[in-house]
């Protein structure tokens, strides 16, 4: 079974809760229900979660309500532990390079940090 939890910079700032808290209260139920579903789930499905391509190993967690996207970037710890780092909303239909740097950089943060 899978575990995720969220990135915290040095300073204890964790950018997943405070984008998070800027959605509404039905938007971040739909979020909790998939990060649970990803949890649980030994595969889960491509619609909820999946690997980036041409990417230091980043994963994407997908989440569509009312016609918003907004997308949760991290990559695997440690085996099944998944560290959630970045999260926008996706009006693009690539993902954008950019939202991609961000993780990638956060993700390289986390590990120099974690040795």
């Amino acid at each position: 079974m899978k575990e995720i939890i969220f990135y915290r910079t040095e300073s204890n700032v964790c950018p997943i809760e405070d984008f998070l808290d800027a959605l509404t209260a039905k938007q971040a139920q739909k979020v909790a229900w998939v990060l649970q579903l990803i949890e649980e789930l030994d595969q889960a499905p491509t619609q909820y979660f999946k690997k980036l391509v041409n990417t230091k190993d980043i994963w994407e967690v997908r989440i569509q309500i009312s016609g918003n996207i907004f997308r949760l970037l991290g990559f695997f710890d440690k085996g099944d532990l998944i560290i959630l780092n970045h999260g926008f909303q996706k009006k693009t239909q690539k993902t954008p390079l950019k939202e991609i740097k961000i993780a990638e950089n956060r993700k390289k943060d986390h590990l120099n940090r974690r040795q």
